[in-house]
C-alpha cells in the first residue's frame, strides 16, 4: 500500500515540476515510513512545485493522473527477474487513508507546467495505473499469474533494453524492504510478509564475461585467417521441483514464495534466454514440467529438444537442447546407468549423447567443419557410493568412444556437461581430465570428495574389479564389442581345442603384473588324475592358436590391475579457482556450504612432457576445438551475502555455466 501510495504521489509531483532531481529524491526515499519525513518532504515538494507555476495560470480540477508503462518494462516484469518490493506490493485494489487522501489532494491541486505534461504524453500508454480524485481512491496493480506489481518506478531511459538488462536496472533502484510490516489499512486483504534483505541481489552475484579469445593457441588461428565456427554451450542445473518439495529443509533459508515454480520457471527462462546458448543441457528437468512448458517454450526459442527421464520412480532428468538453426542431429544415443543384479550400477541416474553436424552460413560452401559429440549427465549423489559414480561415468564415457570416434580411430570434437557430484581435484574428477585412476582399495567416500568419512570404523572400499565382464565395459571404458574387431579371415577356435592347453605350463605362468588376490589369482591349477597336458611338439605346432588363445587370458587377468582409463582427451573450461579474489570457484551451495559439482569438460590435445612436479596432471592445449570465452563463477562469500542458493534472483540451488567455442572451418 505504501509503494502504491508513494509512486502516485511521485508522479503527481514530476507532472508538477521541471527539477530533474526529483526523481533521486524519490529513489532516495523509497520504503521510507515514518509520517513526520513524509510530511516534511510534502511541505518541500509542494511550494517547489508551485514556485514553479507561471504566473497567472489557473488551478484546474484534477480528475485523475495517469502513470504509462511500456510494454517492454511489462514483459520483463512477466519474467519475474524483479525487486523485492514486487514481492511484497498487495496484489488487490486497496484504499488509502484519509490523512494520505488529503495529501495527494494537496498535490493535485496546481496545474503541471507544459514541459512535464509533453514527456509524459510521449510515454505510450499501455499500462496504467489510475488515482480518482474522488473521495477514495484506489491503486489498481497490474496483475499477472505471479503478482507482478506494477508499481515500481520507470527509467525512461531504458525503457527500449533488453527485457533481462532492463528487469536488472530496475533491481538496482530497489531499496531494503522493512523486516517488519507496516500497519495493514483493511483487515480483510491479504498481507505480504515483507522479505528482509539489505542489498541488492543483481549486484552482488553480478557475473563477468571472461573472454578467453586472446590466447595465443586462439591468436594463431585469428593470425592465420582460418575461421571458425562460434557457438556457446551452457550447462544448468535447474532444480526439479519435487525434489524441492521432497527436501524442504535444505531450503529453510528461503522465504516460501521464491520457491514456487511459478517464481522460479519465468526466472530460469529469462536467464537461459538472456545468455542465449546454442546447445542447452539441462539436469533435474521435471518431466511434466518439460512436456507442458519448457519444450513448447524452448521450441518457440528455436531449440530443437531431447529428454530422458530418470529410471525408476524418478519424475526428473537430463535434457539437451540446441538450436536447429546452428546444428543438425546426426545421432542420438540416451543412456540408463542402471542394470538389474549390480550392486554397482544399482541407481537410477541417466545421460544422454549426441552427435551434431555444424550448419555453415550461406557464402562457405567450399568449406567443412567437424561434427561435434555432446554428452549430458547427472551421476549419483550419495558421497559415500564413489563406486557407483566411476561406474557411471565408465559407462558414459563408453558410450561416448562409440559415438565420437570416426573410421580413422580418432575422435570427432567432445564437450561433456553435467552435475557430476564430485568436487575438484577428487579422484572421479583426475580420471575424466588425467585419462587414468588406480582404485583399488581406495575409499568409496573418496572418489568424489563430497565429504571426509575417514573417522568411521567402517567404510566400502573398491575392489577389482569394479564391474563384472558381463557389463561389456572394458578397463579402457570402450564396449568389448568395439574395441576389438574382427579381422575378416580371422580362424575359430572350438572350446575342445582350446581347453588342450589349459594346463601347459606356459598357461599355469603367473603373470607378473597380476594382482595376488587370495583364493583367485594365488593358486596354481593341477591337472586332474588320468589327463595330461599335450606335448611339446602338439604344442609347438599350435604355437599360433595357443598365443591367440593366451592373447585372450591376459586380457581378462589385466582387468584385476584396479586401473581404468580412457583416451578421449579432455579438460575443464573453468579452472575452478578465481585469481583475483584468492577464493575457489563455486557452482553450488548446499547447507550453505560452497562447492563446484558442475562442469563443462572439452577434448584437447595433450601437451608433451605436461607433467609438472611429478604431478600425474595432465596438461592441454586447444586443438580443433578451441575455449573462447566463460562466464565466471562466484565464491562461497559471496553467495553468502545473497543468502545463498536459491535466492530471488536466481531460482535454483545451482550456478549455470557458459562457456563459448570455436571449431575450426576446414577447406574441402
Amino acid at each position: 500500500m505504501a509503494d502504491a501510495f508513494f509512486t502516485c504521489r511521485k508522479n503527481v509531483l514530476l507532472a508538477k515540476s521541471t527539477s530533474t532531481q526529483i526523481e533521486g529524491v524519490f529513489a532516495a526515499t523509497r520504503g521510507s515510513s515514518v509520517p513526520e519525513e513524509q510530511e516534511a518532504l510534502l511541505q518541500q515538494w509542494l511550494e517547489e512545485g508551485a514556485g514553479n507555476l507561471p504566473a497567472g495560470e489557473s488551478v484546474p480540477a484534477v480528475g485523475k493522473v495517469t502513470v504509462t508503462l511500456t510494454s517492454d518494462w511489462v514483459e520483463g516484469s512477466e519474467l519475474l527477474m524483479t525487486s523485492l518490493s514486487d514481492l511484497n506490493s498487495a496484489p488487490e485494489v486497496t484504499q488509502c487513508t484519509g490523512q494520505q487522501l488529503t495529501e495527494l489532494r494537496g498535490l493535485a491541486s496546481s496545474e503541471p507546467q507544459d514541459d512535464a505534461v509533453t514527456e509524459l504524453a510521449k510515454l505510450p500508454a499501455e499500462e496504467t495505473v489510475a488515482v480518482a480524485g474522488s473521495a477514495s481512491w484506489a491503486a489498481v496493480v497490474p496483475q499477472t499469474d505471479h503478482q507482478i506489481a506494477g508499481c515500481a518506478a520507470i527509467n525512461v531511459e531504458v525503457q527500449n533494453e533488453d527485457p533481462a538488462v532492463l528487469a536488472w536496472s530496475l533491481a538496482c533502484d530497489a531499496e531494503a524492504v522493512p523486516t517488519e510490516p507496516p500497519a495493514w489499512p483493511i483487515q480483510d486483504t491479504v498481507q505480504f510478509c515483507p522479505l528482509p534483505t539489505e542489498v541488492p541481489y543483481h549486484e552482488i552475484l553480478w557475473r563477468d564475461w571472461e573472454d578467453l579469445s586472446v590466447q595465443p593457441c586462439v591468436l594463431e588461428q585469428v593470425s592465420k585467417n582460418t575461421p571458425l565456427f562460434e557457438f556457446r554451450v551452457m550447462s544448468y542445473n535447474i532444480l526439479a521441483q519435487d525434489l524441492v518439495e521432497q527436501g524442504l529443509e535444505l531450503y529453510l533459508h528461503c522465504h516460501p514464495d521464491i520457491l514456487n515454480w511459478n517464481y522460479r520457471l519465468p526466472n530460469l527462462l529469462q536467464e537461459i534466454q538472456h545468455w542465449d546458448p546454442d546447445v542447452l543441457c539441462l539436469q533435474e528437468v521435471q518431466e511434466n514440467h518439460y512436456w507442458e512448458q519448457l519444450e513448447p517454450m524452448f521450441k518457440e526459442m528455436g531449440f530443437a529438444c531431447f529428454y530422458k527421464r530418470r529410471t525408476g520412480t524418478k519424475t526428473d532428468g537430463c535434457a539437451v537442447c540446441y538450436k536447429h538453426s546452428r546444428f543438425q542431429l546426426i545421432s542420438l544415443s540416451p543412456i540408463e546407468y542402471f542394470r538389474p543384479g549390480l550392486d554397482v550400477l544399482n541407481r537410477d541416474n541417466v545421460g544422454l549423447v549426441l552427435l551434431l553436424q555444424p550448419l555453415l552460413p550461406e557464402g562457405l560452401d567450399l568449406k567443412a567443419v567437424s561434427p561435434l559429440c555432446v554428452a549430458n549427465t547427472h551421476v549419483l549423489f550419495n558421497p559415500r557410493r564413489g563406486d557407483i559414480k566411476l561406474a557411471q561415468m565408465a559407462l558414459l564415457l563408453a558410450e561416448i568412444d562409440k559415438i565420437a570416434k570416426t573410421a580413422e580411430g580418432s575422435y570427432y570434437p567432445i564437450i561433456l556437461c553435467g552435475d557430476l557430484n564430485s568436487v575438484p581435484d577428487s579422484p572421479l574428477y583426475k580420471f575424466i581430465r588425467n585419462g587414468e585412476l588406480s582404485y583399488h582399495g581406495m575409499p568409496a567416500w573418496k572418489v568424489s570428495g563430497q565429504e571426509d568419512f575417514s573417522q568411521q570404523l567402517y567404510s566400502r572400499k573398491l575392489l577389482t574389479p569394479l564391474w563384472p565382464s558381463s557389463l561389456g565395459v572394458t578397463d579402457n571404458c570402450q564396449y568389448v564389442t568395439l574395441c576389438q574387431p574382427k579381422k575378416p579371415g580371422r580362424r575359430k577356435y572350438s572350446r575342445d581345442f582350446l581347453l588342450q592347453f589349459r594346463f601347459c605350463d606356459v598357461a599355469c605362468e603367473r603373470p607378473p603384473q597380476l594382482v595376488l588376490l587370495e583364493g583367485v589369482t594365488d593358486a596354481k591349477p593341477v591337472a586332474p588324475a588320468g589327463e595330461h597336458p599335450p606335448s611339446a611338439v602338439t604344442a609347438v605346432l599350435n604355437t599360433a592358436s595357443f598365443s591367440s588363445f593366451l592373447g585372450k587370458q591376459w586380457l581378462f587377468m589385466c582387468r584385476f590391475s584396479g586401473v581404468i582409463q580412457h583416451g578421449l582427451n579432455l579438460t575443464s573450461a573453468y579452472s575452478h579457482f578465481l585469481p583475483q579474489k584468492g577464493r575457489p570457484e563455486v557452482t553450488t551451495m548446499p547447507m550453505g556450504l560452497g562447492a563446484t559439482v558442475d562442469y563443462i569438460f572439452y577434448s584437447a590435445e595433450p601437451v608433451e612432457n605436461g607433467n609438472r612436479g611429478g604431478e600425474c596432471r595432465r596438461l592441454y592445449k586447444d586443438g580443433a576445438l578451441k575455449l573462447l570465452g566463460r562466464l565466471s563463477l562466484l565464491s562461497e562469500d559471496v553467495l553468502l551475502l545473497a543468502n545463498g542458493l536459491p535466492n530471488p534472483f536466481c531460482s535454483s540451488d545451482h550456478l549455470c555455466l557458459l562457456a563459448s567455442f570455436g571449431l575450426e572451418i576446414s577447406s574441402l
